[in-house]
């Protein structure tokens, strides 16, 4: 599994700040510590707790809420949800599920996000 590491700023509905996040094609959705969701925006209880695996063989992870929050990388704006995970080793995980939506590509040589920057526009017919 190859991660990336890029700066970003992140932004909800109660504040906004800037932080290191991984960029991994492996995580399946997006997360943050409950601190930083505390303070960037409202969390939401899920209906149910969600149960993730890790790398780390054997070991579960718990979401218990959601935060909505936007992101930039430079100046391109997308937004997405968050899961909120305890004990989160890096405070941001950009997952697979974001990476998709806003069809962004992790080139591992170059250490970089390609952005294309149509997805960032809303096209009205």
């Amino acid at each position: 599994m190859a991660v990336i590491t890029k700066k970003i700023r992140l932004e909800g509905s109660k504040g906004e700040a800037e932080r290191e996040a991984i960029f991994d094609s492996g995580a399946t959705y997006s997360c943050i510590n409950p601190h930083l969701a505390e303070i960037l925006g409202m969390v939401d209880f899920l209906p149910k707790p969600m149960d993730f695996s890790t790398a780390e063989e054997g070991r579960k992870i718990t979401a218990r809420g959601a935060v909505r929050l936007n992101f930039y990388i430079g100046d391109y704006r997308f937004s997405d949800e968050f899961m909120v995970i305890e004990n989160l080793s890096n405070g941001v995980v950009i997952g697979a599920a974001s990476l998709q939506k806003w069809r962004l590509k992790l080139d591992f040589e170059k250490d970089e996000i390609i952005i294309d920057p149509k997805v960032t526009k809303l096209w009205l017919l």
